[in-house]
């Protein structure tokens, strides 16, 4: 089978946007759309409001927000099938259109407006996605509602970020896998992955690290071994057959987020990076106080009331992706050239405009005039990235922000933790947020094989007494995830094992020092290495990746040689992690490198025809979500690696240490109020 054309992240988002609207399509009619609010965002990234009215859609509402407006007969939500919670809602609302005597869980000002309005017939569609679950037809049989309406799929999976980001988004990704052990994210990823193979063929090699990522090569072996036997049986859709080994793909990576919880634990240090810490962002978007970048230069087209009501100041929505050319540019820079690279932006902005002073003939004023929206979108471009970078300098200037840098770069150093509780304990008595008093603890935990008891437990009592009772589940929850542990004798943890076994704990202190994850004079204008994105350390899951990929450049690194010099050689040697078997064992989890075998007569036919030039592909997937500062540097590494390879980064979400910390901390209260 030969291979599509086009990149994966167009064939995605035609695929969802064909996908969805072929399903609208098929309720006749006006409708409303009712979607979940984690559905909002990935909709959106491949379809538009207007797209959707062409589709006969009225309206459309958040599920959550239980104002769903019923003039129109038809009513289509779109939830995820493993939310229990989202279902239930759905079968209330059914009930709440069917029955006299509402109950459940709407409010009783809701229910009253539904009872005013009840005397519309309706007809409910549900679609799951990505797919229909047990959970769900559960929940659906529970309230006697499932063969009085239409149930579809929609298989949601990868959703392109930017051309070289594919994300599951999925939301509660880490949660699921590290905290309620619910390996769901493992088979999407799975299915997600196998859609590759099925446009490229199978990945020649598989190479990864973790207990989870090989559940999930496991998992992609048994799809293409199901694959196979369909094949034979003549069931197989005629795109998936006579599948072999990829041509044009050299292999994938998967790296288990557990092996290295410490980076991204990290303050993330690139533009992009804090602006997710201290913004937010959200399926490429960022809501922005309009005190700091202002209002919308126009109004946005109404969407309908899907919108939650917003508290406190209001806010605009920031498209932050590669349609900004200037964002483009700022976004994986780190965060101390910034200002730097808006000054020149500015000043050729100032020079391309006096231009039109110069201009003597008609013909160069016509080419100013055909140039001025392109500067006017520049220039307002400019405005919105200088204010948000004044902001964030701001930030990133105060006391609290320093100390807590300090306290993060001494544990990456590898620096005597215990000197770092004084910070810490201050940082406690100025009640700082609870999440930035426990990314330190768990950093600390993570990267020096835990906290000593008699230290843990000051800091859980200290924290209790300051944030609230409630956060001794917030505790439980941290030791379950294993962020936040007591100590461990040294001789299971901090010497690296032997043999075939695997890791329980990663061991920072032995990789510090064998992968040179410190690098201490490194350039942040001009870097030449992956460390540049923290100022001065470099992410281990991205070593990894190195260990892998950039063999020489790697050996030159650790005996302190001229890197760049290996740059050159770094392809040709063995492959997957020979030459750092030992090394990587003292990562966590398992270690492992399969290769996947087609027909032999089959490939080497395709070997012939396609030859073996070419940009060959790697895909490298983080399970358990990816920070913006890795997928930086997994672009350098891309730049490197150009032409003779194309680097596309995939993952189940994107995280960031703040958003590890609200996985586990306690929502609700012990007391009468929560005053924290």
């Amino acid at each position: 089978m030969a291979p599509f054309s086009g990149s994966d992240a167009d064939h995605f988002k035609d695929k969802a946007r064909r996908d969805l609207l072929t399903l609208l399509e098929g309720v006749r009619g006006k409708k409303n759309l009712v979607i979940s609010q984690e559905l909002a965002g990935p909709v959106g990234l491949f379809v538009k409001f207007s797209e959707l009215q062409d589709y006969g859609v009225h309206r459309v509402f958040y599920l959550e927000n239980a104002n769903i407006d019923s003039s129109q007969r038809n009513v289509v939500f779109l939830v995820r099938g493993e939310k229990a919670r989202h279902v239930r809602i759905v079968a209330d609302i059914y009930i709440e259109r069917h029955q006299d005597e509402l109950t459940f869980i709407l409010s009783t000002e809701q229910i009253k407006r539904l009872q005013n309005n009840g005397n519309v017939e309706h007809e409910f569609s549900i679609f799951f996605s990505p797919r229909r679950t047990l959970v769900g037809n559960a929940v659906l049989e529970e309230a006697g509602i499932t063969g009085d309406v239409n149930i579809a799929e929609l298989p949601l999976l990868f959703m392109p970020l930017e051309q070289d980001v594919l994300s599951l988004e999925l939301d509660d990704s880490f949660s699921d896998l590290y905290l309620h052990k619910d390996p769901g994210c493992i088979f999407h990823a799975a299915k997600a992955l196998m859609g590759i193979q099925q446009r490229h063929g199978y990945f020649p090699r598989i190479v990864g690290k973790g207990d989870n990522a090989r559940r999930l090569t496991d998992l992609l072996l048994r799809m293409r071994k199901e694959l196979d036997a369909e094949e034979s049986s003549g069931l197989a859709d005629p795109s998936a057959r006579g599948l072999l080994p990829s041509s044009n793909v050299e292999s994938l990576i998967i790296i288990d987020r557990d092996v290295d919880f410490g980076t991204a634990l990290l303050t993330q240090l690139t533009y992009e990076g804090l602006i997710d810490e201290y913004v937010g962002i959200k399926n490429n978007q960022a809501d922005v106080d309009t005190s700091i970048v202002g209002p919308a230069s126009a109004p946005q087209p109404q969407e309908s009331s899907k919108s939650p009501q917003q508290h406190g100041p209001p806010k605009r929505k920031v498209q932050l992706d590669a349609s900004d050319q200037l964002f483009n540019q700022l976004r994986d820079a780190n965060f101390a050239i910034v200002g730097d690279i808006l000054n020149k932006v500015a000043r050729r902005l100032e020079n391309e405009y006096e231009t039109r002073h110069t201009a003597k003939t008609t013909g160069e004023l016509r080419e100013f005039v055909n140039r001025l929206p392109t500067y006017q979108l520049e220039h307002q471009s400019l405005r919105t990235h200088t204010n948000l970078a004044e902001e964030i300098m701001r930030l990133t200037r105060s006391e609290t922000f320093r100390k807590t840098l300090e306290v993060q770069q001494n544990n990456a150093a590898g620096a005597d933790s215990t000197y770092q509780h004084e910070t810490i304990e201050e940082l406690i008595a100025r009640d700082v947020p609870l999440k930035t008093v426990l990314r330190l603890l768990c950093l600390e935990s993570c990267m020096s094989g835990g906290l000593r008891p008699r230290d843990l437990e000051n800091f859980k009592r200290q924290i209790v007494q300051a944030y609230g009772h409630q956060h001794l589940l917030t505790f439980w929850a941290l030791e379950k995830m294993e962020l936040l542990q007591p100590r461990s004798p040294a001789t299971t943890m901090l010497l690296p094992t032997s043999g075939a076994q695997a890791g329980s704990k990663t061991n920072y202190g032995y990789l510090r020092k064998n992968l040179r994850l410190v690098i201490e004079e490194v350039s942040e204008k001009d870097p030449n290495d992956i460390s540049y994105v923290y100022s001065g350390f470099a992410p281990l899951s991205v070593r990894l990746v190195q260990c892998v990929l950039q063999k020489s450049y790697m050996v030159s690194l650790i005996k302190g040689g001229t890197p760049a010099a290996a740059l050159n050689n770094a392809s040709t040697m063995s492959p997957g992690w020979l030459g750092f078997e030992d090394v990587v064992k003292s990562a966590r989890g398992a270690t492992f490198s399969i290769v996947q075998k087609g027909d032999d007569k089959a490939v080497r036919a395709r070997q012939t025809l396609s030859g073996n030039s070419g940009t060959k592909t790697v895909y490298v997937f983080f399970l358990g979500g990816i920070t913006f500062t890795e997928i930086a540097a997994l672009r350098f590494i891309a730049a490197q690696e150009a032409p003779k390879r194309k680097i596309v980064i995939c993952t189940t979400s994107i995280i960031s240490g703040d958003r590890m910390m609200e996985a586990a901390i306690e929502k609700g209260s012990f007391g009468p109020a929560d005053t924290k």
